[in-house]
């Protein structure tokens, strides 16, 4: 990737970077510059509880990096990857939610929120998600990949063709959830009948 010298966008007057790579900012001290991000990476970056709103990514990765409490109103991921991050507690709600679509590898989203968001086909692997919120929001297609959903909230989810074979602790009631032709493995079906509380011996 080439490094580019920042230049005003005409329409936003905000910057724009193109095929760039952010590396080792701690963006607490260096004040993140809103506007438009394509095909960039960032590694090893701290935006931890910094206010990246109204800023547009396209196509770009986060590798190794803390965007702990960020704060993301109207801000716009479009075929975002986010590799080995720490995300805790980030309102993914408040995005911008035309064109919404992102992967996660190796991340810890713990206490995170997608409250009423459409992602579908949306890739979790290897991931933290302990008390995400996933309330009212549409999951079509997705795929948890050994994935952590220890008391992850489903309230009238639709997770249609879910793959959640290889993930576990997670608890879905299919009578207030929309899980029509999702994956499950016997092992971890008893998940599907946590409010029964029964004992199930396999």
């Amino acid at each position: 990737m080439k490094d580019i010298v920042p230049r005003k966008h005409k329409k936003m007057k905000n910057i724009y970077e193109d095929h760039k790579k952010f590396s080792n900012i701690n963006f607490n001290e260096s004040p993140f510059a809103k506007g438009e991000y394509e095909s960039c990476t960032f590694i090893n970056c701290n935006f931890s509880n910094v206010n990246i709103s109204n800023t547009k990514f396209y196509d770009c990765k986060f590798i190794n990096c803390d965007l702990s409490l960020t704060k993301l109103m109207d801000t716009t991921f479009r075929n975002v990857k986010f590799k080995e991050c720490k995300m805790l507690g980030i309102n993914f709600a408040n995005c911008n939610e035309f064109g919404l679509s992102f992967d996660f590898e190796s991340c810890i989203l713990n206490h995170s929120s997608f409250f009423q968001t459409k992602i579908k086909k949306t890739s979790f692997k290897n991931s933290q998600l302990q008390e995400v919120d996933f309330t009212a929001s549409d999951l079509t297609g997705s795929l948890f990949d050994n994935c952590d959903l220890a008391s992850a909230l489903f309230y009238n989810t639709i997770i249609e063709n879910v793959d959640f074979r290889t993930s576990f602790n997670y608890s879905i009631d299919p009578e207030m959830n929309r899980i029509k032709k999702s994956k499950f493995t016997l092992i971890n079906v008893i998940g599907l009948l946590d409010k029964y509380d029964i004992d199930i011996d396999i």
